[in-house]
């Protein structure tokens, strides 16, 4: 009796070791993002609104993991919600990035909802958001990302299944929502880790734009500068134009200096598309931005930043100033 309970106890650690080889337990994460922001006009605030209020800055919780299916082949899995029950914003939870996929010396492989790569070729070249068009997180799509190739170039693909985004009763309605998907290059590390430098190129055709972006970003000591670059162009109208930024970021004993020129003449960025109702040509949009950020500890981040919109565009041939908006954040981001 005794020895068949040995061999029992022994056969069932040697299974739970060797499953334990072939997995990576599911872990459990998440963001809470809180500030407190004024703005003027509230064009480019979470909700939307003017004067002083609570932002609850794409706070999530999630839990991934993975499991080796061969010695070569794992498979990979995320769901992500976002969580809005800290402020009074409507739903508690909202879709983010949850996929199921394969990992192998071939490349990755997901299936679901993520970020478009037009979206990641961004990097973390973009201190503050909110100019640019195409920031898509999209859903009903595959993405494929190759191995490194020569040890430097990542090639990678986002395709939207297109029956998903057709209506079964007017087809035609939506023919401007045809072969959606996205490509990019990427060189370097985005997290300017591996390498001090990261570059990218990526053409979009998801969300009814048509729309190709360079970016690139190098660390020089304690200096980070960078730098991004895209051409919008509506799939259903006559609008287009170019936007871009520059930005730089010192650190300063621990402290995260920030400071960012950007400009928008596509009119295809938050800002233009909250601050009128009435689509103009020659869009004219200028913003300028500094902050700065200082983890308290590994989990815990204070910020604050200040950022000024101010532009312009021609309703027929009259020019029309656009309302300015002055923005002050300073917030608290904790990790889990």
């Amino acid at each position: 009796m005794k020895k068949t309970l040995i061999s029992a106890s022994v056969a069932s650690v040697l299974t739970l070791a060797s499953f334990g080889a072939l997995a990576e337990s599911p872990s459990f994460y998440g963001r809470l993002d809180l500030s407190v922001t004024n703005s003027d006009a509230g064009a480019t605030t979470q909700n939307s609104k003017s004067g002083t209020v609570i932002e609850n800055n794409f706070s999530h919780v999630g839990v991934k993991g993975s499991e080796s299916l061969t010695s070569n082949i794992d498979v990979i899995y995320q769901m992500e919600f976002q969580v809005e029950n800290t402020t009074n914003s409507g739903d508690t939870f909202k879709a983010r990035n949850t996929f199921l996929g394969l990992k192998s010396s071939a490349g990755t492989v997901l299936v679901g909802r993520n970020d478009t790569v037009f979206k990641q070729a961004e990097g973390g070249v973009d201190l503050f958001g909110r100019l640019v068009g195409g920031q898509t997180r999209a859903a009903d799509g595959i993405w494929y990302y190759s191995p490194k190739i020569a040890d430097l170039v990542t090639l990678n693909a986002t395709y939207l299944m297109e029956d998903n985004y057709i209506d079964s009763e007017d087809k035609d309605a939506v023919s401007s929502y045809d072969d959606q998907y996205a490509l990019s290059a990427t060189i370097g590390d985005k997290k300017l880790k591996a390498q001090n430098y990261y570059v990218a190129a990526a053409y979009n055709t998801i969300g009814g734009i048509d729309a190709y972006r360079g970016v690139a970003q190098v660390k020089l000591g304690d200096f980070k500068i960078g730098g991004l670059f895209q051409n919008t162009e509506s799939q259903t109208t006559d609008q287009e134009g170019n936007s871009y930024f520059v930005n730089v970021a010192y650190n300063l004993n621990g402290v995260n200096l920030k400071a960012e020129y950007g400009k928008d003449e596509g009119g295809f960025g938050k800002y233009y598309k909250n601050i009128t109702e009435i689509d103009g040509t020659d869009v004219n949009v200028q913003v300028i931005t500094v902050g700065a950020d200082y983890k308290i500890s590994k989990s815990t981040l204070v910020y604050g930043h200040y950022a000024m919109y101010e532009g312009d565009h021609k309703v027929g041939t009259a020019k029309v100033d656009l309302e300015d908006d002055n923005i002050f954040t300073v917030g608290v981001r904790y990790n889990f």
